[in-house]
């Protein structure tokens, strides 16, 4: 009886993190759309958020991990897509030859795991690099608020329905798996996701009358 209340709180934090996921990076799209400008953005830390989503998202799904675990995943990284355009856009890296050939190369190797042609062991040596990827593309974007002292275009929901959801797939995973290598990267993620939020929160410019 114990047992089964803890596997429905996992599954309620489960769907609960999917909800507010579903949300999660549409205020920051908004803000750089509004505004029509990526300042504050780090272009770099994007990438490696991205990167740090595509192999967690594919780790689990070629380890057959229950969905509710993950399911995430797939849905931060279509909003993950839409924000990379636009920060890209409107720095004015979008046109050039390199951005091509590197959306073409990530869409080739997504599309090999998937249906299982690279092997899932690949991943298992990708995992523990998402970590210090996931960090220092958060820590990229701490540096890039405290340099510029600026966070307009910084969405203060978005850090912090990132900071909640690594924190409650901290408890659904150690009950599902135990994942060292994924408990160790949500431990981290959430402890930098409330650095940025705070240091966002911060330098939050108040609205002019």
């Amino acid at each position: 009886m114990g047992q089964g209340i803890l596997y429905i709180i996992s599954d309620i934090l489960s769907l609960l993190t999917i909800s507010t996921c579903i949300y999660c990076k549409v205020p920051q799209i908004q803000s750089v759309r509004t505004l029509r400008s990526a300042e504050g953005l780090s272009v770099t830390g994007l990438l490696m958020e991205t990167c740090s989503y595509t192999v967690s998202m594919l780790y689990n799904f070629v380890n057959r991990y229950a969905i509710l675990n993950y399911l995430e995943y797939p849905i931060l990284l279509l909003q993950e897509y839409v924000l990379v355009y636009y920060v890209l856009l409107y720095k004015g890296l979008l046109q050039g030859r390199n951005a091509k050939i590197l959306i073409g190369l990530y869409w080739i190797i997504f599309v090999l795991f998937v249906i299982n042609f690279l092997p899932g062991w690949i991943l298992v040596l990708l995992l523990p690099f998402t970590t210090p990827v996931s960090a220092t593309s958060k820590v990229l974007q701490l540096v890039e608020i405290l340099r510029t002292k600026e966070s307009e275009t910084v969405s203060l929901m978005t850090w912090f329905i990132s900071a909640f959801s690594n924190a409650t797939r901290i408890y659904t995973v150690m009950l599902d798996s135990g994942d060292v290598m994924l408990l160790t990267n949500f431990f981290v993620s959430t402890a930098l996701s409330s650095m940025v939020l705070i240091a966002a929160w911060y330098y939050k410019k108040p609205k002019k009358e």
